[in-house]
């Protein structure tokens, strides 16, 4: 039975179906966004509503699909897709968000996910996105737990200065650290198990390579 306030929004960019990737979306509801809806068959998912221009859906994936309630938005708007299938998402209840299909593709459908992501986190959702290859997790002040594999490299990337930054769970910890905007000094970190991070001010993402672990999840 899924969680009605933990949802999975399926965008359009590359997936790569994991084992890690089906456990995330396991008790979820499905929101597809354009072309996103193309993972739902890989992932055994049925979206509940499928949004979006449909400029990038194929034509097969269309009638397979035809079944499913859809939300049509004009070409021309000042929204993505993706934008459009997390908004109907908060408007039904969601507070937590796994974006899948966000992080490979064109560097600024990427970006926008990344700071979509942080935005989230801000309001106080939780929020991850997931290419199967990375994860990333949006971050803003408060507690956050993030189960990585150990072994995993990660980087904490603040889109503003992080202050008070303890993080713990990782080669290399901080204790009450403020980090500058931009600062490379949080790059490349490895999980040693659960990251406990905690952040006074500020707010970006966390972001994990699981490649070389793909083998054994």
């Amino acid at each position: 039975m899924s969680n009605p306030e933990r949802f999975v929004i399926l965008l359009g960019g590359p997936l790569h179906v994991t084992p890690r990737v089906k456990r995330h979306v396991q008790g979820r509801r499905v929101i597809a966004a354009d072309a996103g809806a193309q993972h739902a068959q890989a992932l055994g998912l049925e979206p509940e509503l499928w949004v979006g221009d449909f400029d990038s859906a194929a034509e097969d994936l269309k009638r397979r699909l035809a079944h499913v309630p859809q939300q049509t938005h004009p070409v021309e708007k000042d929204m993505t897709d993706g934008a459009i299938a997390v908004a109907e998402a908060l408007r039904r209840g969601g507070r937590d968000f796994l974006l899948l299909g966000a992080m490979e593709g064109r560097t600024d459908h990427a970006l926008s996910h990344l700071l979509m992501l942080a935005d989230l986190a801000e309001a106080g959702h939780r929020a991850m996105a997931s290419s199967g290859r990375e994860e990333a997790v949006g971050i803003a002040p408060g507690r956050h737990v993030i189960s990585l594999p150990a072994g995993a490299t990660f980087s904490l990337i603040g889109f503003s200065p992080l202050r008070g930054v303890h993080m713990t769970g990782a080669r290399w910890s901080l204790r009450g650290e403020d980090l500058p905007f931009a600062t490379t000094r949080p790059l490349s970190n490895v999980a040693e198990g659960p990251i406990e991070l905690t952040i006074g001010e500020g707010r970006g993402v966390l972001i994990a390579d699981l490649r070389s672990l793909l083998e054994t999840d």
